[in-house]
């Protein structure tokens, strides 16, 4: 299992061809106390970029992007019923989606932790 990080902020953590996607820890800080999410339909296809779901917080509503192409196969209910999960545990229990990779070459843009930390820490 891998773990790769978009420089919007998403992460997908990568098993065989399936990933799990969701926010990090540094998103959910900048959104504050999140009040709803709206996830993407099991069977969506998505595409690398493209916007997958959406998160609001008592500051803003944002965009989800999927950090890599695939097809929906699961999305996290949990969430959508107590969205202040995504505040608790952004990086684990509160993951968004699950997709079926369809180009894993995409994973070679992102990534991995220690380039997303440095990346983070340059935005301070």
């Amino acid at each position: 299992m891998s773990t790769y990080f978009t420089k919007e902020h998403e992460w997908v953590r990568v098993t065989g061809t399936e990933g799990v996607v969701g926010i990090t820890d540094y998103a959910q800080h900048a959104l504050g106390d999140v009040v709803f999410v709206e996830l993407p339909e099991v069977g969506k296809l998505l595409t690398k970029g493209g916007e997958a779901a959406v998160v609001e917080s008592v500051k803003a509503a944002s965009e989800v992007f999927s950090p890599v192409s695939g097809e929906v196969l699961t999305i996290n209910a949990t969430v959508v019923d107590q969205p202040a999960l995504i505040n608790d545990s952004p990086e684990d229990g509160a993951w968004f989606f699950s997709v079926r990779l369809t180009n894993p070459a995409e994973l070679d843009g992102l990534m991995d932790r220690a380039a997303y930390d440095a990346f983070v820490k340059s935005l301070e």
